[in-house]
């Protein structure tokens, strides 16, 4: 049987014990042990770190017999003097001290785990999820769930401070049109009727401002039915915020309070404010992304000009037909990027949507130009100033319609970029503003929404509405960190017929618009003061400042590509009862 803790009380995490002398009690998992013989040492592990017990010839025999049956993993709380140890460890924060144990207690024995418990592993994710419980144990994980901690405990008291209240929103909704597929809930009291888990809570929080709460935050439970990816999970959580009688002015510099109050006191960070912003459309004809990392330059030049009667048909043509000629330059990467790397890159490109990919490389007395045999000598010339390609660089080319030109560019950027390994660890926040507020859709034929259809339009944008909706651009705006999207947010529309103008203008009947947004549209009616908000992704942040790659290192239970949970086999089949009481019926494929 295991031992009980009576008459023990922790006084002392493992990582914060001091004091030589001291008598102290411990509680944690056994790290490592080494038997020496006469000698054990057993490192005790917490969430603080580890401590190192130590047994010896004055040990009571029992106590020293009860610490060699100790192993790996073991449960223990142990209580003793505090006393400096003969070996220095460095590596720990405890390693000039140890612990002269007088009583130890195996709260639980452990089974041999699967993986050693080590913080640096080289072990199978697949294995290291299916038994999370042990995986986090792992120092580099804790770390990250404590530094996750701290930055929604920083977001609650920057944001109480500022006068905004927290407020709960409801988890089952009306399913609504949100950009992705709704998880859906089935109701037993209402059969065939479901709830939907929220996208976001974007119309609840709106009808607070219309309920006069003025400024509201929540840490917000969503859920997206989509495919994951390193940056997405379907369930996360957001930074959720909105404000009455502001601007965009407004947003903008209270979400750079927080920033800036945050980097500092979670990571002693200094981040100068205000932030840079970008328009949409400069972004994309400067980076290729509406997300760009800014650490680096490698900026996209447009040749057009210069190669618009120049003897290269695929240049022309691109040109004839709307689109452009552009590229961008790798610097001193002519002995990396070798003909066969330009080839792959050419593979890559054609992969995301381009036709082939053009290019320069100049790693000798004379740049070595794909194209050079359509071309006359000054007009490469041309290209080289204008480009700024120089002896040891490689200048990419890509000639098509501008939403391939752009976008494969930009992906073309940042993948030479990690390729060079010249992108350096440092935190580069960006503003993208004035979204496009229609985008095209090839299959339908139609503009949609780019963001949900409450974003007001700028108001030099509404005479285009109903003529022009490429011209009409929205008080949108996000928030860019390192080339990763961190929050997204705008201005809403609370004119009631400006509302019914953007639903037209989307084609939305009566009945559609009724059905999917009656309650919010109906609200507007009895005065709305003008608001706008945001949602600061907490799961991107922490991993952008935990330095991690993925979003599973700083989520407790993360799922997998595929949606699953593979801990508990989440989700799993329901028994025939509980589907006849919601009136469902499981369809064999």
């Amino acid at each position: 049987m295991a031992d009980n803790m009576n008459g023990l009380k922790r006084t002392h995490y493992c990582g914060d014990v001091e004091g030589i002398g001291n008598e102290v009690t411990v509680g944690g998992f056994v790290q490592k042990i080494r038997d020496l013989g006469n000698l054990i040492f057993i490192d005790l592990r917490d969430r603080t770190g580890i401590v190192q017990l130590a047994f010896n010839d004055n040990t009571d025999r029992a106590l020293f017999e009860k610490a060699a049956s100790c192993r790996s993993e073991f449960v223990l709380m142990a209580k003793g003097i505090v006393a400096k140890r003969a070996s220095i460890n460095k590596d720990i924060k405890t390693g000039e001290i140890e612990i002269i144990v007088s009583d130890l207690r195996i709260l639980a024995k452990a089974k041999t785990p699967p993986f050693e418990i080590q913080n640096e592993t080289k072990v199978n994710e697949e294995l290291r999820l299916k038994y999370r419980y042990l995986d986090l144990r792992r120092q580099p994980l804790q770390k990250n769930l404590m530094m996750r901690h701290e930055i929604a405990k920083a977001a609650r008291e920057y944001y109480y401070e500022n006068g905004f209240i927290e407020i709960e929103t409801p988890m089952m909704i009306k399913s609504t049109p949100e950009g992705a597929r709704d998880y859906l809930i089935p109701s037993r009291v209402h059969n065939g009727n479901f709830y939907a888990l929220p996208q976001s809570p974007q119309m609840y929080k709106q009808l607070l401002m219309v309920a006069g709460m003025d400024k509201y935050i929540q840490l917000a439970r969503c859920f997206r039915d989509e495919d994951l990816r390193a940056d997405r999970q379907p369930e996360f959580t957001q930074i959720d915020i909105e404000m009455s009688f502001v601007d965009v002015d407004d947003i903008l510099k209270s979400t750079e309070g927080f920033i800036s109050y945050l980097f500092k006191k979670v990571l002693g960070v200094d981040i100068p404010t205000p932030l840079p912003r970008l328009r949409y459309v400069d972004a994309m004809n400067k980076y290729g992304s509406d997300k760009p990392d800014t650490r680096f330059g490698m900026e996209i030049t447009d040749l057009s000009d210069i190669v618009k009667s120049c003897g290269f048909s695929v240049f022309t043509k691109a040109i004839e037909n709307g689109g452009s000629v552009r590229t961008i330059v790798a610097k001193n990467a002519a002995g990396v990027l070798t003909r066969k790397e330009i080839d792959k890159l050419a593979e890559m490109a054609k992969g995301i949507g381009a036709s082939g990919l053009a290019y320069i490389r100049w790693n000798d007395e004379k740049p070595n130009c794909s194209f050079a045999k359509f071309m006359t000598e000054d007009e490469i010339e041309a290209i080289l100033k204008t480009s700024g390609c120089e002896k040891g660089d490689v200048a990419l080319i890509i000639a098509d319609k501008n939403k391939v030109t752009l976008p494969v560019l930009g992906a073309l950027r940042l993948h030479v970029a990690k390729k060079l390994d010249i992108i350096p660890d440092k935190f580069n926040f960006l503003w993208i503003t004035e979204f496009p507020f229609f985008e095209w859709d090839e299959d339908s034929q139609t503009w949609l929404a780019m963001h949900h259809p409450f974003t007001m339009p700028m108001d030099e944008c509404l005479q285009y509405l109903d003529s022009a909706p490429e011209k009409v651009f929205a008080k949108a705006y996000d928030l860019v960190l390192n080339g990763i999207e961190l929050s997204s947010g705008s201005m809403r529309i609370t004119d009631y017929e400006l509302q019914q103008k953007m639903f037209s203008a989307l084609g939305l009947t009566d009945v559609e618009i009724q059905a999917k947004f009656g309650f919010l549209v109906e609200a507007y009616k009895y005065g709305a003061p003008p608001h706008g908000g945001l949602g600061i992704g907490l799961d991107r942040l922490s991993m952008l400042m935990c330095g991690t790659d993925s979003l599973r290192d700083v989520t407790a239970f993360p799922k997998v590509q595929n949606a699953s949970e593979l801990m508990s086999d989440a989700p799993a089949p329901v028994d025939k009862e509980n589907l006849d009481i919601l009136g469902i019926k499981i369809i064999e494929e």
